[in-house]
């Protein structure tokens, strides 16, 4: 069994970016399985301080996890902050975190007509920074996300079927084959 990790970038009950993570894991192949990050309840970023128990339960799923798949809405042209701040925590000690050579997959979806590409490419960029191994294709950006959802599912098709063939080609590239 391998598991893969679900970091989203949206705390909203209702965000696109949650609904449509939710529709891939009911797509994930038979030996995967998923679990969400709680990056909600941690602290501040604070070098002086570990983080406590929120913290450490971030590093144990981490540790656990054979992938980290990234599904981010794009904020002010960037990854949104309570991302960021979990992946600061998660980042310590400098070349030696959690993801050094973890496997990551990033998705990003947009109210905009771009879908997050800036969104995706700066969570890139960090990663790389911390030396995971990012998954360098396909890209998959959702534009329009808000539309692609009726009653809290995500219902675009084509969207969904691309995704699931990108997550497979990911979950059979390496460390994260099942």
């Amino acid at each position: 069994m391998k598991r893969i990790l679900i970091m989203l970038g949206s705390l909203r009950a209702a965000a696109s970016s949650a609904a449509l993570a939710r529709a891939l894991v009911e797509r994930l192949p038979a030996g995967v399985q998923a679990e969400f990050a709680d990056i909600g309840s941690l602290p501040h970023y604070d070098a002086d301080d570990d983080g406590g128990a929120p913290v450490a339960a971030l590093l144990d799923q981490l540790r656990a996890a054979d992938g980290v798949l990234f599904v981010t809405p794009e904020y002010n042209y960037s990854i949104p902050g309570v991302l960021k701040n979990a992946i600061d925590w998660a980042s310590r000690p400098a070349y030696q975190s959690v993801f050094k050579g973890k496997s990551c997959f990033v998705i990003s979806v947009s109210g905009g007509a771009l879908g997050g590409v800036r969104a995706q490419a700066h969570l890139k960029y960090i990663l790389n920074g911390m030396l995971a191994e990012v998954f360098p294709h396909q890209e998959v950006i959702v534009p329009e996300a808000p539309k692609k959802v009726t009653d809290g599912r995500f219902t675009d098709e084509g969207i969904l079927a691309f995704a699931e063939g990108a997550l497979y080609r990911w979950l059979t590239a390496g460390p994260v084959a099942p």
